[in-house]
């Protein structure tokens, strides 16, 4: 997509305008790396981890969203993201004490949700391109959307299998012998009665809340919706030192061929209409003089000369 297209994006407001952001996890995969700080605070390229789920939610046009993490992180991360102004939208903050599964965001967050439907995404999940099916599952506040990716090996992932008519089928954890190569990333979209589900879960074997397990919840109330992800599409999981390594050796190509950033926060939520091209500048002016702050004052650039815009 040209520059010019992806910046002249219509404001979008979503029905489902809470979002969750799970950055807890021990993040043992990574260690030493993660001795000292969490895996969402590492770099992808130019910027931290945790900016690329960030700017997925504001392109979705998300405009609450909490951030959970553990008790030691939450300070770091709150450093970094503030009280989301900077970037036209509300951020709040949770504890997940101990790494009891991606379901436990739930209940958690059951005060923040307050009923209302969500998306959650996970803090190390890295997507390009995805926006128009976000967009699209954000339509949708009843039951549940997950979404499906191909892949090569679909024995290390969540799967699920569709019929001819993209009906779900079946959804299974690591399968041995997969029903399908659709594996499903860590992006989810639930409407509001998903604390009430959540809080019926059982931890499995391994002493998690299972996020699979309540999404089979809603394939048994026939309520779970899948999106497939396309070719035009990329999804990366940074937990690992050689996805890690991927993921910044696909967003460094895309920027340095295609001169835009991927996972850029505040550009994302320009182009949703959540920020203003007044407030990007203010936002810009207390930036030290980098390239990150270069690459935003083209962009106030290009968005001012795009018909219709001041």
């Amino acid at each position: 997509m040209s520059t010019s297209a992806r910046r002249s994006a219509k404001p979008f407001a979503p029905r489902v305008r809470k979002g969750i952001i799970l950055a807890g996890g021990a993040g043992t995969r990574l260690y030493p790396l993660t001795e000292v700080t969490t895996k969402q605070l590492l770099p992808v390229y130019d910027k931290p981890m945790i900016y690329y789920a960030l700017s997925t939610l504001l392109l979705g046009g998300v405009a609450e969203i909490l951030v959970i993490s553990t008790p030691a992180d939450l300070p770091r991360i709150r450093a970094l993201l503030g009280d989301g102004s900077q970037f036209g939208v509300s951020f709040c903050y949770a504890e997940q004490p101990r790494p009891e599964g991606i379901a436990q965001a739930f209940l958690i967050g059951r005060e923040f949700i307050a009923g209302e439907p969500v998306c959650l995404i996970l803090g190390d999940n890295i997507f390009y391109g995805c926006a128009p099916e976000l967009r699209r599952a954000l339509e949708e506040t009843e039951g549940a959307t997950i979404f499906g990716y191909p892949v090569r090996d679909p024995n290390r992932y969540g799967v699920v299998e569709v019929d001819t008519q993209g009906e779900v089928l079946s959804i299974e954890e690591k399968p041995r012998q997969p029903r399908s190569n659709l594996a499903v990333p860590g992006l989810y979209v639930y409407g509001g009665n998903v604390t009430d589900l959540a809080a019926e879960l059982r931890p499995s074997g391994r002493g998690e809340l299972e996020i699979t397990d309540l999404n089979m919840m809603y394939l048994r109330l026939n309520r779970l919706r899948v999106r497939k992800l396309g070719r035009e599409t990329a999804w990366l999981d940074a937990g690992t030192f050689e996805s890690l390594l991927a993921a910044a050796t696909f967003v460094a190509t895309i920027e340095q061929r295609q001169s835009v950033k991927i996972g850029c926060p505040e550009e994302a939520a320009l182009q949703s209409g959540l920020l203003t091209v007044d407030a990007l500048l203010q936002t810009i002016s207390r930036m030290p003089k980098t390239d990150y702050r270069s690459y935003l004052e083209v962009v106030v650039e290009e968005t001012r000369s795009l018909p219709g815009r001041l």
